[in-house]
């Protein structure tokens, strides 16, 4: 439960601060362009606010766990209290006089942005006056255009109102990255200096590849460290793999639905650093307590069986559940036995040696202006490796991993790491500003695609069009989230 909550907080503070930047761009530059922004909210709030606040008179007025105000509309009556219908049978509305407000009703200062915080932590909104958006506020839409509305503003105004969200969005995930690199700098180990060879999963091992190789070359060009070499094969689609395989080079083709299989295998990664099993500690009272194991002891058998490494050791263990098994291992260059109880979870009472314990890493340190274009190129390359994947999306094998915010949730590690959160916190910027970008109805590209045709053709699209559109896009989004969410649940209880 601890661990869930930990993922979810960080979930939670990464989306939060990425939508209210998101919905910021919008806001900042509606504001330059003196269009009027009626509500800006982070989370969503139907029924009722968590908070809500405007400032009035030069003071800010506040009111929490809020019901939300009635837009400025209301049905009209004929002089006998009856609600007036339009030739097709729908009420008629009429908009409220702001003289038959109240001087304390918020909705009689309509020139003020209302801000607030809902209680559903799914994104957020910047409502702009004047334009046809998730909240479908048509019957604004039927008045005379005004001068400080969205749709009175010129073609190109518009347009930096609609990308403002995604501008913000990719300018914040290259700002994180640079802040990333100038107070972490880079650290990776080069694989080269994985000295006992990659771990591969049992597709790549079915594909060529063999526990203990060191990747040297794929297609015949030098990789150095393992990220580089997974983009390359997976996402570039890289056949020709050359390895340092028991002290000789071999070099075998990858079938070119090589990532499909590792897709479809649900692997987060198809290789890892093959890491010796060393005691760092025992555990008093466990088995390896009781059988005298020390600081120091590398494990190389387990229940008669050969194996030094610690994903090897791991799935025996775990494979002997409950069971009392030999176990040898190296001290001071002697080799020495006993026999241990593996617990029910798998486990023997050690704590191992760190990774960075067991190989030389390489490190990179980034000044001010070192890190503003190393991480500007690293935004960049996120963003065009993202942008390559896409095309898995749309294969049988691609579609069954779409996720949602459970997938997300569980990219963020089990403790708070602060260097994972904002490496996380920049690609989901990177994904959000990407995203929205598409020209999909209901998106913020969907509008600049119906944006970019009027300044073309020089002909706008009727407001019922982009109403049509919108309910379109919605219904769209909401089937996506739906699937991707569906999946989530599905994977749960599979």
């Amino acid at each position: 439960m601890e661990t869930f909550l930990i993922k979810a907080a960080q979930l939670i503070l990464s989306l939060s601060i990425l939508v209210f930047l998101h919905e910021l761009g919008h806001f900042a530059f509606a504001r330059i362009f003196k269009t009027r922004v009626d509500k800006f909210y982070l989370f969503f709030n139907p029924y009722i606010s968590l908070l809500r606040c405007k400032k009035i008179d030069g003071k800010w007025q506040f009111k929490f766990f809020a019901r939300n105000v009635p837009d400025m509309y209301r049905k009209k009556l004929d002089a006998f209290g009856n609600v007036v219908k339009d030739e097709k049978g729908k009420d008629v509305m009429e908009e409220i006089s702001t003289a038959d407000l109240s001087q304390d009703d918020w909705r009689k200062h309509t020139d003020v942005t209302e801000w607030g915080i809902g209680w559903l932590p799914l994104g957020g909104y910047c409502k702009i006056a004047g334009m046809i958006d998730e909240s479908m506020d048509t019957e604004a839409m039927k008045k005379p255009a005004q001068s400080w509305e969205f749709r009175s503003k010129p073609a190109w105004q518009r347009l930096f109102i609609m990308v403002g969200g995604v501008l913000v969005n990719f300018i914040t995930a290259l700002a994180i990255y640079s802040m990333i690199l100038l107070v972490w700098g880079e650290e990776y180990l080069p694989l080269q200096n994985a000295k006992f060879g990659m771990q591969f999963t049992e597709v790549a091992v079915k594909n060529g590849f063999r526990n203990g190789d060191i990747l040297l070359e794929i297609n015949n060009k030098p990789v150095e460290e393992s990220s580089e070499a997974i983009k390359k094969i997976l996402v570039d689609g890289s056949q020709s793999v050359t390895v340092l395989r028991e002290g000789k080079k071999t070099t075998f083709i990858l079938p070119s639905n090589f990532t499909r299989q590792i897709i479809a295998s649900s692997s987060k990664q198809f290789m890892t650093p093959r890491v010796p099993f060393v005691v760092e500690k025992t555990v008093n009272g466990s088995a390896a307590a009781k059988a005298g194991m020390q600081k120091g002891d590398s494990v190389v058998s387990v229940n008669g069986k050969a194996m030094f490494a610690i994903q090897d050791i791991s799935v025996q263990l775990d494979s002997c559940k409950g069971k009392t098994v030999p176990v040898e291992f190296i001290r001071s260059g002697k080799r020495l036995s006993a026999s241990l109880v593996v617990s029910e979870s798998g486990k023997i009472g050690v704590a191992l040696k760190t990774f960075a314990g067991n190989f030389v890493t390489k490190r990179i340190s980034y000044g001010f202006f070192e890190s503003i274009p190393a991480g500007i190129n690293k935004g960049v390359e996120t963003l065009t490796s993202y942008v390559k994947q896409l095309k898995f999306i749309f294969t049988k094998e691609g579609a069954k991993q779409i996720g949602g915010f459970g997938t997300i949730g569980s990219l963020f590690p089990d403790v708070w790491d602060w260097q994972n959160f904002w490496a996380l916190t920049a690609f989901l910027s990177i994904i959000l500003a990407f995203m929205n970008i598409l020209p999909i109805p209901a998106l913020d590209g969907g509008h600049t695609l119906f944006l970019l045709y009027e300044m073309v053709t020089g002909r706008k699209p009727s407001d019922k069009f982009l109403e049509y559109a919108q309910m379109v896009g919605l219904f769209l989004l909401f089937a996506l989230l739906i699937y991707a969410n569906g999946n989530d649940i599905f994977r749960l209880f599979k």
